[in-house]
């Protein structure tokens, strides 16, 4: 086993949850020889090309990158053996091959913003959230072919609070996240972390990928289910509803737990104050929204020149 101070290590990440891991890395002292990132991809109204927050940070600290199109192409196969790393890690990236996953001798490292095996997928903390759970955290474990199937290393419990959503447990699993892998490898290093497997004890919940129709509000459900629904997508995509015909998203909102008198959908209004919808058992009462074609915006400063009708 290398020391830390001649330890090899390859970074794979794209957005910024992922700069926080190699941030700590290289604050830490470790040895990262490249980073590899996301091609760089036109975007806005002038298409020009926009740089991953991993390269970006990459280029502030002169690390070399690579920006394959394909993991499996040979050039960058035979550039990625040249650096002769130790270890690899891999933190919000697109899946391996396992000519890639298998190549240093003390395999590659995945952080994971959930307690494996809980949330196997793309969009842990999403489901965590809309799910209603009280608890997550992140994984260190060992990447292998089936997806987040691979041996543990360690684990940490985040609390999920009332007040939570998606960005605010991102910035909270992001920074534990960081923090737990400096440990994991120092622990690898000195032998004070071993791999454990996988355990299922019951039903496992799944991540997939969030869709459009994901975050399309079902006024039929519960107010509180809803209202989680809202929180696990807010502030990214946003959950969804119709009101006269174009989409409101619904950023934040507020359970009174009070049987509404009309079907589930319909709303009601002061045209001030209050925008609230009925739900199954409950209304469920606007506090930040975005209208088609608006800024995003308190409910009150929404309903000033708007005309509605409950």
């Amino acid at each position: 086993m290398p020391e830390k101070s001649s330890l090899s290590v390859i970074f794979f990440g794209t957005p910024d949850f992922a700069v926080a891991s190699l941030k700590a890395l290289v604050d830490h002292g470790f040895n990262v020889r490249a980073i590899v990132t996301a091609p760089d991809k036109p975007a806005g109204r002038g298409r020009k090309l926009h740089t991953s927050a991993v390269k970006d940070y990459a280029l502030s600290q002169n690390l070399p990158v690579l920006q394959p199109e394909k993991l499996k192409n040979q050039e960058f196969l035979a550039q990625l053996a040249a650096f002769e790393a130790d270890l690899q890690v891999v933190v919000a990236f697109r899946m391996l091959p396992e000519a890639v996953w298998n190549m240093p001798p003390m395999g590659t490292l995945n952080v994971h913003a959930s307690l494996l095996p809980q949330y196997r997928g793309a969009a842990p903390i999403n489901w965590a959230l809309i799910n209603g759970e009280n608890e997550t955290g992140v994984t260190i474990f060992k990447l292998r072919h089936e997806i987040d199937t691979g041996d543990i290393l360690l684990q940490q419990a985040i609390r999920i609070l009332p007040e939570d959503n998606a960005g605010s447990l991102y910035e909270k699993l992001m920074t534990a996240g960081a923090a737990l892998l400096v440990q994991t490898i120092q622990g690898l290093l000195d032998g004070t972390v071993l791999p454990q497997r996988q355990h299922l004890n019951g039903p496992v919940n799944l991540a997939p990928k969030i869709f459009r129709e994901t975050c399309r509000i079902c006024w039929n459900q519960p107010a509180g289910q809803i209202l989680n629904l809202i929180r696990g997508l807010s502030p990214y995509p946003a959950a969804f509803t119709f009101l006269n015909n174009k989409q409101l998203k619904i950023f934040s909102a507020a359970v009174y737990p009070e049987k509404p008198k009309i079907a589930a959908g319909g709303f009601e209004t002061d045209g001030k104050t209050y925008l609230r919808f009925a739900a199954q058992d409950a209304w469920l009462a606007c506090e930040t929204v975005q209208y088609e074609g608006k800024k995003k915006m308190p409910v009150a400063a929404f309903l000033r020149g708007m005309k509605l009708e409950g």
